[in-house]
């Protein structure tokens, strides 16, 4: 292509013959794909992948401009080119500057409790000085979408759950999903839910794994034996192995909360507490005196 560039159908992987149903389709995947915080460990590529992505989508998702692209090509913006020319379409005022752009991921939080139209999402990421189209951001501006806040149980957030609410007096069903954390925001088509998961009295979570704590008799950690211990879901029949010390762990694979943003669930972590008993009977007291003769 002329200057260089690489074809707008291309960077979309859609052909010219695309509806623009396609083409915001096409659009919605390689932008999610290719969000700078995705690409950590190499973003200065992504950045500039991602912006190939949101200037071809600029051009294709307007027939006036994909028009003059599919007979001018990439001329077709440069100064003198054929229907937009005096300033490239990205170019700040009639100047031959570079399409500015930001992204942000909400003052350095990760994004990824967010879902619904990845579409509306990304279009929030972007802003720019006033162009040769009359000015604001090349996509339309993000609606100041009205927030609202509900608390769930653990066990809700365990599930999903669906609920019914009253959103500006009209009464609403909403789904929340299986593994929703504290935290998380969801975003439905005219407002955003924050969600807030009450704490278990008996479970800890960190993203889909889950911590507890079962206290051990001194004999069953020195003798060792099966134990029932409860999970998120039910109770589980565990195997002690004799001398297992206070502060072990266990892993229950698989036991932990479903991902949300993923396949499968997390592990369940126990914690293993040996009790020392504040007060001995007799018999006990003697007991423990012949295991300190043996050396115990």
């Amino acid at each position: 292509m002329a200057n260089g560039k690489t074809d707008y159908y291309d960077i979309l992987g859609v052909n010219k013959s695309a509806s623009p149903g396609d083409v915001k389709k096409a659009y919605r995947k390689q932008a999610l794909e290719w969000h700078p915080d995705k690409h950590r460990e190499n973003k200065e590529a992504a950045e500039k992948r991602f912006k190939e992505i949101n200037e071809a989508y600029q051009i294709l998702s307007d027939a006036n401009k994909r028009q003059a692209y599919d007979t001018h090509g990439h001329a077709a913006f440069s100064p003198g080119g054929g229907g937009f020319g005096g300033g490239g379409p990205f170019s700040s005022g009639g100047g031959t500057g570079p399409f500015t752009w930001t992204y942000t991921s909400g003052g350095g939080q990760n994004t990824n409790y967010d879902f619904g139209d990845p579409f509306d999402i990304f279009e929030q990421f972007f802003s720019r000085e006033a162009g040769p189209w009359g000015g604001g951001s090349p996509f339309r501006r993000a609606r100041q979408m009205p927030r609202y806040g509900i608390s769930i149980d653990f066990s809700e957030a365990i599930s999903g759950i669906e609920k019914e609410v009253s959103i500006e007096g009209k009464k609403r069903n909403i789904k929340i999903p299986a593994g929703v954390d504290d935290g998380s925001r969801i975003q439905f088509d005219d407002f955003v839910l924050s969600i807030n998961v009450r704490p278990s009295k008996d479970f800890e979570r960190d993203g889909a794994d889950v911590f507890s704590t079962i206290i051990l008799p001194y004999s069953l950690a020195a003798l060792g034996g099966n134990i029932e211990a409860k999970t998120i879901d039910d109770e589980v029949k565990i195997k002690i192995r004799s001398g297992t010390q206070s502060g072990s762990m266990l892993r229950l694979k698989g036991r932990g909360f479903p991902r949300l943003h993923g396949r499968g669930r997390g592990d369940h972590y126990l914690k293993l507490l040996v009790e020392v008993p504040q007060r001995l009977s007799r018999s006990q007291k003697n007991l423990v005196k012949e295991l300190q003769e043996e050396g115990l």
